[in-house]
């Protein structure tokens, strides 16, 4: 069916829904079944089996598969046949890439959550109520509410259009927004079908509502749409990496290209060392390959990537539920450098319940029928509330509560045509049919209102035109309220008589205005946000209200929450509009507060302020609010107010609009970066000591590490306690440090010094073992060059005691410059890793898996002496720290 070429009804009748009632919660269910999700077709997952293959075909995996093919190869032509090597390094490789296979489905599962989290939900009505419902749950049938600033959700046959304009670019590629009708669409004489952009009564997936509102039925979901068609061949799914992922990406090849140089030494190395007699022995090629093989398992810390992911997605799925809804990975990280947040008022700061407090109305019963006419808010009877946007509910219910419920409204004066509510104008005006003709509505800004007038309703001689004492006298009461940090909004009217406006157009209706009267209400502050703002200026972060209110109101609340401290420190608009770039840039310091602005000032503003070179938080709701938040470094969605395509540029979307939210969204930024950073220090510091361990062994003639060592290292040692550190909870200070510089790599602040001390220092304690374990056997370092099996305790205690000193340096990690004594509380996962750590570096050593690994029996001497030698790490790692915090201390 062509719904376009049909009537309403038949559309109705052909999707089985009721105009009124929409369809029953019964049926929608049922269709969902049928049908399925109102989405188009995502990439399909790559199997299970393809993935773990890929986890095998990095470079540094295949250079250990083939390290292990040539020793089993080599040891069967020489009759040597050991597998022990192959087997455990097969192992290892095996288990490596099966939890990096898991490691992905976590982070997927984490991504795939949040997304679900993050998802639009629509306005629909069904059993005759309106309710939100996810918009993939939508079905065909289904009665659609669209309001400007909608993503439309489906293609949609329009029931009832009040001035809606749609976006339709993404389908049609014409950019000026298209007037909308409900009216049955005529063929061309001689033409087959309409082309999509003439379908004027039809809305689709993918377009946007930039102006007015309506009504519509679903006539179809997911790929049956026109947008599903288009995207039939398409893949949605996109892959997102962060500036620090790239940044670790460039690591790894960086690394890679080191490990091919170190591997030339070692090469070069032997063949000074042995001359012509290395190239003509196999085992010595083989030997130095070994070795080579040994530095690169060591220099490379496979799990990095996998880790930092992991850690970034967990971190994400706990700010949801501190009610952030992360939609970009990259804002994590730029949340750690936010220096500036530009909030709205309403709803963000304060708790967006109004309610009117006080009027000012030559006739109260006129004024608030006024008011509650010009509203789109409805009384729900049953809950005894007002439904809708908070301003409009308040003024609903404050009309409610006279006995003009919006039901009894609606029927005695129906609607018969509207102006919408337009954010340039600030105001919205309706027309109504009662008992002597018909009658205009209109509130908004008392400002704008009062200057369309040209009449008053006064209390003692009713009508009386206006005059410039009455328009100063009305101002006076106006600024009264403002002062006592009210909202407030004025209404007026104009009676058409017997006959309709030949146009509903606002520059038609809203002229010759009779004023009617003022209503103040009160939107109170939220209680936690002024203790949100002065953890934020702890933290060194900039405070700024944005508002469209008026600029008394904005400064009573902005000084009670100590944004500002005096009125010089507020603009409004009008101000802002003459200043040039160049002066707004020099006095954007100076200001605190912006009252009465448009959503083109935002811009401005984000701009002023990053031109300074700060980083900037915006938060918006409306659609006119979309390019500053795009504009920002951190746009921030509102996801109860904000409107889809806010939602849809926003990085980040706050599930309850508390600004809060946004101060504990940093905090937790904050403490994602730091874990990130302590994971990176400690594998890198552990791969270091690895490399410096195994390259100056070779450099004497030995083997102080096998690269099957390496990798069990690697693999548990190391990789479980650096997950286990992204569950590491925020240090005391992090609220009270200036905001990171944005342009700070990942080893700024001394991060790269620390990584290559400690990695240095690992590296002599477990050099220092392997001496220790060798000379108590009665051999030397000549004997053990010529006989690696004369160095097998020495490589023994090598091992336990760098297993057991990366285990302590964890905790050292728990703080890249506190001291270990002086954190408060435990991380519980942190020690069970160590738990599981050392049971397993136990196993390998007292079972018979020794042999395979190719270690000796240790007695309670060589334990506690390796022992002695892991736990030195963390006094000494103390006294760098106590060092580095005096040098900052110095710095300044």
């Amino acid at each position: 069916m062509r719904e376009y070429l049909a009537s309403v009804a038949d559309v109705l009748r052909e999707c089985g829904s009721d105009e009124t009632n929409g369809l029953g919660d019964g049926v929608a269910e049922e269709r969902l079944a049928q049908d399925g999700p109102n989405k188009l077709k995502e990439a399909e997952k790559v199997p299970l089996w393809v993935r773990f293959f890929q986890q095998m075909a990095d470079p540094m995996v295949i250079m250990l598969i083939i390290a292990a093919v040539i020793s089993a190869v080599t040891g069967v032509i020489q009759g040597e046949a050991d597998f022990a090597d192959v087997v455990i390094i097969m192992f290892v490789v095996i288990l490596n890439s099966v939890l990096g296979v898991v490691q992905e489905a976590k982070s997927e599962e984490a991504l795939e959550a949040l997304q679900e989290m993050a998802s639009a939900t629509s306005k629909v009505v069904r059993g005759g109520r309106q309710i939100q419902v996810p918009s993939h749950d939508l079905v065909v049938g289904d009665l659609v509410i669209l309001e400007a600033g909608d993503s439309v959700p489906a293609d949609c046959r329009i029931l009832e259009s009040a001035s809606m304009k749609v976006e339709e670019a993404a389908l049609t590629g014409e950019s000026v927004p298209v007037t909308k009708h409900a009216s049955t669409i005529e063929l061309a004489p001689g033409a087959d079908d309409v082309p999509l952009g003439d379908r004027k009564n039809m809305c689709y997936m993918g377009s946007t509502v930039v102006f007015g509102r309506g009504r519509a039925v679903v006539v179809a979901t997911g790929m049956n749409t026109e947008m599903g068609k288009i995207a039939d061949a398409i893949s949605t799914a996109q892959d997102e990496k962060t500036p620090l992922q790239v940044k670790l990406d460039e690591l790894s090849r960086i690394l890679t290209i080191l490990v091919v140089v170190i591997c030339a030494v070692v090469f070069l190395t032997g063949f000074l060392r042995h001359g012509s007699a290395f190239l003509a022995s196999p085992n010595l090629v083989i030997d130095t390959f070994m070795v080579a093989v040994a530095l690169a398992v060591a220099a490379i810390p496979e799990g990095l990537v996998a880790v930092v992911t992991i850690v970034l997605s967990m971190g994400v799925t706990k700010m949801s539920e501190r009610h952030a809804i992360i939609r970009k990975l990259s804002a994590v990280e730029t949340l750690g450098c936010t220096q500036v947040i530009c909030s709205d008022k309403t709803g963000t700061l304060t708790q967006n319940k109004m309610t009117v407090v006080d009027h000012v109305t030559g006739n109260l019963t006129a004024h608030v029928r006024t008011m509650a006419l010009a509203s789109d808010a409805k009384w729900d009877a049953a809950a005894g509330v007002a439904v809708g946007e908070p301003t409009e509910a308040a003024l609903v219910a404050d009309a409610a509560r006279l006995g003009f419920t919006t039901d009894h409204l609606t029927k005695t004066r129906p609607r018969v045509g509207e102006a919408p509510f337009d954010s340039s104008r600030k105001m919205m005006s309706v027309v109504v049919r009662g008992r002597d003709g018909y009658t205009q509505h209109t509130k908004g800004g008392p400002d704008v209102v009062l200057a369309r007038c040209t009449r008053c309703l006064t209390e003692s001689d009713g009508v009386v035109p206006m005059t410039d004492e009455l328009r100063a006298r009305i101002m006076v009461q106006n600024k009264a309220m403002s002062d006592r940090a009210l909202r407030v909004l004025a209404s007026a009217r104009r009676d058409w008589g017997a006959e309709p406006p030949a146009s509903f157009e606002a520059d038609h209706l809203e002229r010759d205005l009779t004023f009617v009267g003022l209503s103040g209400m009160i939107d109170p502050v939220r209680p936690e946000v002024k203790a949100a703002i002065e953890e934020a200026r702890s933290a060194g972060i900039r405070v700024v209200m944005i508002t469209g209110d008026h600029v008394d109101t904005a400064v009573a609340i902005a000084r009670e929450l100590d944004i500002i401290d005096s009125r010089t420190e507020a603009i409004m608009g009008s101000d802002l509009d003459r200043l040039t770039d160049a002066q707004l840039d020099a006095k954007v310091v100076d200001y605190g507060v912006y009252a009465r602005v448009q959503p083109e000032h935002k811009t401005r503003i984000v701009d002023a302020w990053k031109r300074r070179g700060k980083v900037v938080g915006m938060t918006g709701d409306g659609v006119n609010d979309a390019p500053s938040i795009k504009r920002a470094d951190i746009g921030i969605g509102m996801g109860i107010t904000g409107t889809d395509v806010t939602k849809s540029v926003a990085d980040m979307v706050l599930t309850d609009d508390n600004f809060a939210t946004i101060v504990g969204a940093v905090e937790e930024g904050r403490r994602i970066y730091d874990d990130i950073r302590k994971c990176i220090q400690f594998l890198l510091s552990s791969n270091l000591a690895e490399v410096v361990s195994v390259f100056v062994a070779s450099l004497v003639g030995v083997t102080v590490l096998l690269p099957t060592h390496l990798l069990w290292i690697n693999l548990i040692t190391d990789s479980l306690p650096a997950l286990a550190m992204a569950t590491e909870g925020a240090e005391q200070d992090i609220m009270k440090r200036k905001p990171r510089d944005a342009k700070d790599g990942i080893f700024a602040g001394g991060m790269g010094l620390d990584t290559i001390v400690q990695g240095v220092i690992i590296a002599v304690l477990t050099l220092v073992a392997y001496l220790i374990g060798v000379r108590s056997m009665g051999v030397t370092l000549a004997e053990v060059a010529a006989n690696d099996q004369a160095g097998v305790m020495g490589m023994t205690m090598a091992f336990l005691t760098l297993s057991m000193v990366e285990m302590f340096h964890s905790l050292n990690m728990r703080s890249l410059r506190g001291s270990l004594f002086t954190l408060k509380g435990q991380n519980k996962w942190l020690w069970a890793s160590l738990g599981v750590a050392l049971l397993l570096t136990f196993v390998v050593i007292e079972t018979p898996l020794s042999i395979a690994f190719n270690f000796a029996e240790l007695d309670l001497e060589h334990y506690l002496i390796s022992m002695g030698l892991a736990v030195l790490i963390i006094p000494i790692v103390e006294v760098q720290k106590a060092i580095m915090r005096a040098v900052d201390r110095s710095r300044g």
